[in-house]
């Protein structure tokens, strides 16, 4: 028999796992290490039948899905990563309350075949604690190929519990696997009391769990070891460690950037063809003409353009990010810049969030969780928004080739080089604010956490593709939606009322000229940094939209017209070199602090993170013009 759906009903109660069961339902929590392919296993498992979301009362993200198997539905859980029940983190907190409070029938702790030392003393742990815990060896076939061979019925013996080999990513074992777990949930055992402390001192605990490995494990020839040990040699090495980093960046941005572009335009047409049909619609249902055109040419127009600028990116950026999870170079990123962070008293895992908010700053922040110390994942959510994300780079783009590639056409080259120094200016600036907050409003001292380097493994480029645009890609884009419908409003108000001749855009352009003029800017480029605030990719548009003296956002193609209407408007080569500046550094998108909110819970922070890039943003561009025009 294999794993089958079924759609049988019967009358369901809601368990402590958020998801709807019966009494012969089988709930199962799926512990184990991070980077021992858990994700794997329950996605294997449960296929599409599953969802995402916080635990209950935290900022803690867990996996809830379910199957049928021989009749029986199976619940699986999948609680966070976690190397012991002695908790540290929100996430181990999480893992340990969930194991040791019983809610689950049968505990499944996933291993590695390839560091399975390691990961038995988690089970150890919790083999002390439930008596209903199954041993699931993943990556099976991947450790033959590495000359790994493991004997499951001596190791169960040993530790007398079941022990399964099996192949998540090939979906080998499973159906064993839920054999197993039927077996187990049937078993009466005697109660066994839980607490939330563990008497098994680390030391007896990997001094067994070796015992167990060299008993049951044979290791031949493994020359997966050699081949990962020769790319580390590369990857991780004190000379190339750097510049592979910033070719892979660069190569992710450069498939990102060029690859977004035909399916943007693509996806502007349809969302931009609708608008007749919805301004149609609305005048029939006897809506007046300027609502109609507010609704329209405001609220839909704007929230058309970002889904249709943002959604392309982003779901070329998250899946490429994934791959590199997936192959297991992310750790390793983690591990080159672990002693930067460390010397700003931060947490070396802030450069895998750092990374996630090239893609998206919304993303970066929330990818913070993975940060176990408060102070360090308050730092690292402080300091996201100062990496570009995808949205800033239309504009950083657009000005490089305007003002600073010299010939016909796009020199590719000579762009990728100037923007690759605005992206380490940013990274530069990520390391000071990090150094700064730790010493001043957030003291402390850097923890230290376990950094591992799991075997570089092959992707599942499909799965991966799916899960990243699911919980990452259109997570962000409704955030993002969210705050696009109030600021299409705004927008197209302020384009359309006129006050003495003037469009309000025009008279707050006007007033915030003076300032502006200070920072080697303009009133007009503040104001549209401002409206921009839903969504860095409307702010070009925007400036075009108020030196043009239109009152409709409209699509831009020709960069030769926009430089043109610029010069016009007294743009000069500094003006450029500003607002590229302030583009890198100014307050978060709208997105990215209703982000901030939700996680930190704190209105206090989320001004914090607002204010801390806005100046600065404002330092630097005044520095820059007061060096420029004493210069010329």
């Amino acid at each position: 028999m294999g794993l089958t759906k079924n759609s049988h009903k019967s009358t369901l109660l809601q368990d402590a796992t958020g998801l709807k069961s019966n009494h012969r339902d089988i709930t199962v929590a799926l512990a184990g290490n991070p980077n021992v392919g858990k994700s794997t296993v329950f996605n294997a498992l449960t296929g599409m039948h599953q969802h995402t979301g916080n635990w209950s009362g935290k900022t803690v993200s867990t996996a809830k899905g379910s199957y049928i198997y021989l009749g029986r539905k199976i619940i699986l859980i999948d609680i966070p990563g976690t190397y012991s029940l002695n908790a540290n983190s929100a996430e181990e907190e999480v893992a340990r309350d969930f194991i040791l409070d019983g809610k689950a029938n049968v505990t499944v702790v996933v291993c590695d075949a390839a560091t399975l030392q390691r990961n038995i003393a988690l089970l150890l742990q919790i083999n002390q604690t439930n008596n209903k815990t199954i041993l699931c060896i993943n990556f099976i076939d991947e450790a033959k190929k590495r000359g790994i061979t493991v004997n499951t019925e001596k190791m169960s013996k040993m530790l007398g519990l079941p022990v399964v080999a099996v192949s998540g990513k090939k979906k080998l074992g499973l159906n064993t696997l839920s054999d197993e777990i039927i077996k187990m949930h049937a078993l009466i055992l005697p109660e066994q009391k839980t607490t939330k402390t563990v008497d098994f001192s680390a030391t007896q605990i990997n001094a067994r769990a070796k015992v167990i490995c060299d008993a049951c494990v044979t290791k031949g020839e493994n020359k997966g070891f050699l081949k990962d040990r020769k790319l580390d040699k590369i990857l991780t090495g004190k000379l190339t460690a750097a510049p592979t980093m910033l070719l892979l960046l660069a190569v992710t941005f450069w498939l990102t950037i060029s690859a977004a572009n035909y399916p943007s335009d693509i996806l502007a047409n349809i969302l931009f063809s609708f608008e007749k049909v919805l301004y149609n619609f609305l005048e029939k249902i006897g809506f007046h003409a300027n609502l109609c055109n507010l609704l329209t040419y405001g609220v839909y127009r704007v929230v058309a353009w970002i889904v249709s600028v943002m959604l392309p990116p982003m779901a070329i950026f998250f899946p490429l990010f994934s791959i590199l999870e997936d192959s297991g170079y992310l750790p390793r990123i983690a591990f080159n810049l672990d002693k930067c962070f460390k010397k700003c008293r931060a947490c070396g895992k802030q450069s895998l969030t750092m990374c996630m908010g090239f893609g998206c700053n919304a993303a970066g922040i929330i990818g913070c969780r993975i940060i176990d110390s408060k102070r360090e994942r308050l730092i690292a959510i402080l300091t996201n928004s100062l990496v570009p994300c995808n949205g800033r780079f239309p504009l950083l783009l657009g000005i490089i080739s305007m003002f600073f590639v010299v010939g016909e056409g796009l020199d590719t080259l000579k762009a990728a080089l100037i923007l690759t120094c605005f992206i380490l200016l940013s990274i530069l600036m990520t390391f000071i604010c990090s150094f700064l907050l730790s010493k001043t409003v957030l003291k402390g001292m850097p923890t230290s956490f376990i950094l591992e380097l799991p075997p570089y493994r092959k992707p599942q480029i499909f799965k991966t593709i799916i899960h990243s645009v699911f919980d990452r890609t259109l997570f962000v884009l409704g955030r993002a939606v969210i705050a696009a419908i109030p600021a299409g409003l705004i927008i197209w108000l302020s384009a359309n009322i006129f006050i003495n001749g003037q469009t309000l855009l025009s008279i707050c352009a006007s007033f915030l000229d003076p300032f502006g003029k200070i920072l080697g800017l303009d009133g007009v480029i503040l104001i549209a940094f401002i409206l921009g605030l839903p969504a860095n990719e409307i702010v070009l548009p925007l400036i075009f939209l108020a030196y043009s003296g239109g009152s409709l956002l409209t699509d831009i193609g020709d960069l030769t017209i926009i430089k043109n209407l610029f010069l016009e408007n007294g743009w000069s080569i500094i003006t450029a070199l500003n607002v590229m500046l302030f583009s890198l550094f100014h307050w978060p998108c709208a997105t990215s602090l209703l982000t901030i909110k939700k996680e930190t819970g704190s209105f206090k922070w989320t001004f914090v993170a607002f204010l801390m890039p806005t100046v600065i943003g404002i330092i630097l561009c005044f520095v820059t013009n007061l060096i420029y025009n004493l210069i010329i």
